[in-house]
């Protein structure tokens, strides 16, 4: 089940869309407080939003003056069957600390083969992964103002689940991250679209990922599309939903073309099915 609440949009200030002040109807997922999950927690009425913070990261607030959710991303790394803490400061000074309960979830194992240079890095490929891992920190922290629209996105890209978030990956036999998105299996070319309506952040190669387009939405919720064969936008393009932005590839650690799809809230990426329309 789906809730329904509104928020108001505003013109960009930044100047990079155009948007008359109106209110619409958004859907929110329904609340799944697991690792790589989100926690829709009710905060209550004020006329202004208040500000949330995790680990010092912005927590996306949606809403309106009748009352506003904090939309949290919860990480993978967290451990089950505990609690996060979220810090709220409203508008009247008054700050506060809510618990939210964190419950279990169990991911599967995939086992994939790639090429041995790929796995273990030589000095060279490491000095690089390390540097692109920096900026892609920093990319994912954009915070940015309003929320375009609602945090329902369409399908990047028509193409058959290979891979779900969360799988604890196996790459030659050595265990490595658990996947960080959804894995789209479509053949080289297919059109790969943006999932909503947006502003893009970055556009680059990059060892792990091949090439790569991120696009912020607001309010910290981002989207990433990866392995791409072209790449059809550039950093500061304003797109709309559905919106052609590139082609799927399959450059970066393959085993096939196939598109990658990454979202993330407060800087961490979280599972993309929650999303999905």
């Amino acid at each position: 089940m789906k809730r329904r609440i509104f928020l108001k949009v505003f013109a960009a200030a930044a100047g990079w869309i155009s948007v008359a002040k109106r209110s619409f109807a958004a859907v929110l997922p329904e609340s799944s407080a697991v690792p790589g999950g989100i926690a829709i927690k009710h905060l209550g009425a004020s006329v202004k939003p208040p500000r949330v913070e995790l680990g010092g990261k912005r927590v996306l607030v949606a809403g309106d003056s009748t009352g506003w959710d904090a939309v949290v991303g919860i990480s993978l790394k967290t451990k089950a069957d505990t609690s996060i803490n979220i810090n709220v400061a409203w508008p009247d000074g008054k700050d506060e600390t809510l618990a939210i309960p964190v419950g279990n979830k169990d991911y599967a194992t995939q086992e994939l083969t790639v090429k041995p240079g790929q796995v273990n890095l030589s000095a060279e490929n490491l000095a690089r992964h390390r540097r692109e891992s920096a900026h892609l920190r920093k990319i994912r922290s954009t915070y940015s103002e309003p929320l375009l629209g609602s945090l329902i996105l369409v399908p990047p890209c028509e193409g058959r689940r290979s891979s779900s978030y969360g799988l604890r990956r196996v790459f030659n036999g050595e265990s490595r991250n658990p996947h960080s998105g959804m894995d789209l299996a479509a053949p080289k070319g297919t059109p790969v679209l943006a999932a909503a309506t947006g502003r893009v952040v970055d556009v680059g190669n990059y060892f792990f990922s091949g090439n790569i387009i991120i696009i912020d939405h607001g309010l910290g919720f981002l989207t990433l599309y990866a392995h791409l064969s072209e790449m059809d936008v550039a950093v500061g393009d304003a797109v709309q939903s559905g919106m052609p932005i590139g082609k799927v590839g399959a450059t970066g650690r393959v085993t096939g073309p196939h598109l990658h799809f990454s979202v993330y809230l407060n800087a961490v990426p979280v599972d993309p099915a929650l999303f999905l329309s």
